[in-house]
């Protein structure tokens, strides 16, 4: 299986493709990054270093891919963190000529806004081109619950509330749509949930809630429901797999006490969970 990522990069910590690259590789997947930033650490911190990468950079290196004729042979196109909305331009674009040339490529988009803790986060134009733009070209959407909210331009507090809001999502183009970090008022303080969605059926996943640092993990859970329905599984079941991996890899995390996510002292995590999370069915 081979996955271009386009994506954030830091050389300290795990968010962007550094945590999707060691996370697909671990599995046995060929990734191709592209790189849309390259700093120090994750913008969380009080200062970082480096650089955003411009969308001719990256549209160079994509179309660098096609003259090897790799794009045929490319099975699905990863994104996160843009910097830039022509930078986002370069990505989408790069998904079409991926599925132009082979028609089964699927385009999962991971449409970085921000989250609770931090609230909107990227730069200006952002959020429109996610919410204008980039939803409608992608095949499978992963927002968090504050980027759902984002996204639709609602206030989400039900299960129900945010099963609609996903309907909104997937209306505009995605068949399939996952939301992390989702808080609804059915959600128990000591619990974090995660839905995922298609046109069959709507499911949720409930782990507790592990007071670690969590960047980069909903890009790893990108990642991971990405690669698992490209091997072939359901929604539930890559909605099982991936936040079983995730939840393991942030326990682990806790229990050392890391400032990042301990995503290479936990790999084994991403192959074999220590902890299984079976996914239910969201009654309508």
């Amino acid at each position: 299986m081979n996955i271009l990522s386009i994506q954030s990069h830091v050389t300290y910590g795990h968010v962007g493709n550094s945590a999707a690259v060691f996370a697909l590789q671990r599995l046995g997947c060929e990734v191709w990054p592209i790189n849309t930033v390259q700093l120090s650490n994750h913008t969380g911190y009080d200062t970082w270093k480096g650089q955003v990468f411009s969308a001719g950079h990256i549209a160079d290196l994509v179309h660098g891919l096609d003259d090897r004729g790799a794009l045929a042979v490319c099975d699905g196109v990863l994104s996160g963190y843009m910097g830039s909305v022509p930078i986002g331009e370069a990505i989408l674009d790069a998904a079409l000529r991926v599925k132009a040339a082979n028609a089964k490529a699927r385009y999962c988009c991971d449409p970085v806004i921000g989250n609770r803790t931090r609230g909107q986060f990227v730069n200006p134009g952002i959020a429109e081109f996610m919410r204008e733009r980039a939803v409608a070209a992608a095949d499978i959407v992963t927002p968090n619950h504050f980027e759902l909210d984002r996204l639709t331009g609602r206030d989400t507090a039900s299960l129900a509330d945010i099963v609609a809001a996903v309907a909104v999502i997937r209306a505009a183009g995605p068949g399939t749509v996952l939301v992390t970090s989702v808080q609804s008022n059915e959600t128990p303080s000591d619990a974090i949930d995660v839905i995922a969605a298609n046109a069959s059926r709507s499911h949720l996943v409930r782990t507790p809630r592990l007071d670690s640092p969590a960047n980069g993990a909903g890009d790893l859970m990108a990642a991971l429901f990405l690669f698992h329905l490209l091997c072939g599984a359901d929604v539930a079941a890559a909605l099982g797999d991936a936040t079983s991996s995730v939840f393991g890899v942030l326990r682990r995390t806790h229990q050392a006490a890391t400032p990042e996510m301990a995503l290479i002292e936990a790999q084994q995590e991403l192959v074999a969970p220590s902890r299984r999370f079976t996914p239910r069915p969201i009654e309508p």
